[in-house]
């Protein structure tokens, strides 16, 4: 009786509702756990007298356990939470109720734990079909795991109770024997003592799953007609809306889309607008940077200001622009059936030390977001152990720092528009990877707080050193690429090394598969970058100099080309090596001379020499 997807019976009726129904001859309580506060599609036939309009409707999950169980002669449904205490639904039924409990029902007393055991016995004995609702169970006790020892004697009292009562014979028009349930809804089924249902026959857990894509659909539909389209599956193009909207509300609830409609109605926004209402409805923003008609431009332009920034890497720079151009058009994984929640952009940068990867990674930040504060950067060497991962996305409920969130999924929640750097990916532990394939796949994750973050207008930019090193037989780390070697097969032993890494060492060929070919290979610098990357850093020492002491520094054409030699001559370390020479041959010695000389402010002095065997130099004052 169950849909062939485990989501909706072919009666119209949600499939864990049918389960219910299904098994009452068998079982006495139930635990619901999941999405408890969801509302719910159902379908004129589907578990009761059905829509009076003729049409699907949206119903509670008491409205929808009333419907399931009155077609099989319960005459009320009683109902309990630590706040509003015993209630009888439908209302109608309050009469039934306080006769079957002997009063009760409709006070502004919240019975005891000791009544409240009284009032499940006596609907579970109950000659008459009743059942018995717990709202807000979780909530009964502070915690399942040590119990104080009313609530102990209370949940012993309602196992023993599963397994003492019978199943009631029903009206003569009903008459086959079942149970007078007790339902607990809790959030979670880890929130009632483990004990109560562990190995008991007579209680059956069962989950309440978010709406798959056919509930969005459906959903989308009746909304659709709340918006004025009175035959939306008539009218091509609100079949069309109704598509992408279900598409785009992927990790919503019912209820979240009613609310986004309520949203574009509020904003006066078309069927066609719904995308943009549930982007708002998640990420809490109106404007979208990817929706902003300069956009288009300042990447054409990037060309030309990325690669004067990221110096000898014309191929990763096009084909990361080639990425970004994708992302901005939306193209991210249209391959895919739904893809709309993914991230916009995924770059995967791998290659030698120094070469730009990270410099890159702000440069497209700049270029997209405008602004370089919008890049996010997390060390991955910091995750090498297992529990880092809390770090993330929070840590799990009764752990320290539970209450803080995760660094990662604060971050996005607060900005969602962001280019986020995961630097040496290959030195977090292989189960902090894991968080990855939420992301990569369904663009969001969830913190440890239960909230979810959203990843769908972020930039995910890996960087990686993989390849670029390997161990001989003697165990020791050489080089596996060297400068000057074709670019073609540089790119091909980097990319077999990455694929090596992920399936056969780490065993995770799936998170491989969701960078698809989102690789951008780093060249080592050739002759002329280096000295581009030379003479950049040299302007900024210079600069940095007049700046801060007003003393204009000048070298000789001799000096420069001496100094340029020494600190390109070895490119294997990329730019951070030249920077690094630079320090050594020429900020120290500098630093010295005008720490020790008396150069006034407003002074121009010279680098007439530099020694040639240890880090000095001579100056002259001009």
């Amino acid at each position: 009786m169950t849909a062939p997807d485990g989501t909706r019976a072919r009666d119209g009726s949600p499939a864990f509702i049918q389960e219910l129904s299904t098994t009452l001859p068998v079982h006495a309580q139930y635990v619901l756990h999941g999405n408890l506060r969801d509302v719910f599609l159902l379908e004129p036939h589907g578990g009761g007298p059905g829509s009076p309009t003729g049409r699907a409707q949206f119903v509670t999950l008491t409205e929808l356990l009333w419907r399931t169980l009155q077609p099989s002669g319960y005459e009320c449904l009683v109902t309990f939470d630590p706040v509003a205490g015993l209630g009888a639904y439908p209302a109608s039924t309050q009469a039934v109720a306080n006769n079957i409990l002997g009063g009760g029902i409709g006070g502004d007393a919240v019975p005891s734990l000791e009544r409240l055991r009284g009032h499940l016995r006596t609907v579970a004995i109950a000659p008459r079909r009743t059942a018995f609702l717990v709202d807000y169970a979780s909530r009964i006790s502070l915690d399942p795991t040590r119990l104080e020892r009313p609530e102990r004697d209370f949940f012993l009292f309602c196992e023993k109770l599963s397994r003492e009562v019978g199943p009631t014979p029903g009206p003569p028009q009903r008459p086959s024997p079942l149970y007078n349930p007790v339902i607990w809804l809790v959030e979670r089924d880890q929130d009632l003592p483990v004990w109560l249902t562990a190995g008991n026959e007579r209680i059956r857990t069962i989950g309440i799953p978010r709406p798959d894509f056919g509930d969005r659909q459906d959903t989308a539909r009746l909304l659709a007609r709340l918006m004025g389209v009175p035959e939306p599956d008539s009218d091509p193009e609100a079949v069309e809306s109704c598509q992408r909207f279900a598409e785009q509300a992927d990790g919503l609830t019912l209820q979240e889309m009613i609310e986004v409609t309520r949203l574009a109605q509020d904003r006066g926004l078309a069927l066609s607008d719904l995308p943009d209402a549930v982007r708002t409805y998640k990420l809490g923003v109106l404007d979208s940077p990817w929706r902003r008609g300069y956009l288009r431009k300042r990447i054409a332009d990037g060309e030309a200001t990325v690669s004067a920034r990221v110096v000898g890497q014309p191929r990763a720079v096009t084909k990361t622009l080639d990425i970004l151009k994708r992302a901005a058009l939306g193209l991210s994984g249209a391959q895919a059936t739904s893809s709309s929640s993914r991230p916009r952009g995924v770059l995967f940068f791998a290659g030698p030390t120094g070469v730009g990867k990270t410099e890159l990674a702000k440069a497209v930040a700049e270029l997209v977001f405008g602004d370089e504060s919008a890049y996010l950067r997390f060390d991955m060497s910091e995750f090498a152990a297992e529990h880092a991962g809390d770090r993330l996305i929070g840590a799990p409920p009764g752990y320290v720092g539970y209450e803080a969130g995760g660094e990662l999924t604060n971050a996005v929640r607060q900005q969602p528009f962001r280019v986020v750097l995961f630097d040496e990916i290959e030195k977090a532990h292989h189960r902090i990877l894991d968080k990855f394939l939420q992301i990569l796949e369904d663009g969001r994750l969830t913190d440890g707080r239960g909230t979810t973050t959203h990843f769908s207008e972020c930039i995910l930019i890996f960087t990686s050193n993989l390849g670029a090193m390997t161990e001989d037989d003697n165990g020791r780390r050489v080089a596996s690429v060297r400068p000057g070697m074709p670019y073609a097969e540089l790119e091909s032993s980097m990319r077999r090394a990455i694929a090596e890494h992920f399936t056969t060492k780490l065993g995770r060929p799936e998170l491989l598969n969701r960078f698809g070919d989102d690789f951008v290979i780093f060249d080592f610098i050739g002759a002329e970058a280096a000295e581009k990357i030379f003479d950049g850093q040299l302007r900024n020492i210079l600069r940095r100099v007049a700046d801060e002491q007003r003393i204009t520094v000048r070298l000789r054409a001799d000096v420069r080309a001496q100094l340029l030699t020494r600190c390109t001559e070895d490119r294997t370390r990329g730019g951070r090596g030249i920077g690094t020479a630079l320090e050594s041959h020429l900020i120290n010695p500098l630093a010295r001379e005008l720490f020790d000389g008396d150069h006034p402010p407003g002074a121009c002095v010279e680098i007439v020499a530099i020694d040639p065997v240890g880090p000095s130099l001579e100056l002259e004052q001009r």
